[in-house]
């Protein structure tokens, strides 16, 4: 997982403590960044993620 992509990438799209399913949908194709290493990149520092819809980010 590559942290600081990611870290920049949701700052970008204007992303704090909170993302909602479809952002990081269009974050991972936007960016070439996986779900996955979205999922866990919130899970480390704590980024709630709402309104999921398939059930992929916990």
């Amino acid at each position: 997982m590559d942290e600081e992509k990611i870290r920049e990438a949701f700052q970008k799209e204007g992303i704090g403590k909170e993302i909602r399913c479809p952002q990081a949908f269009e974050i991972s194709d936007t960016y070439g960044i996986t779900k996955l290493d979205i999922a866990r990149y919130c899970n480390k520092f704590g980024v709630k993620i709402r309104g999921c819809q398939l059930g992929c980010f916990k």
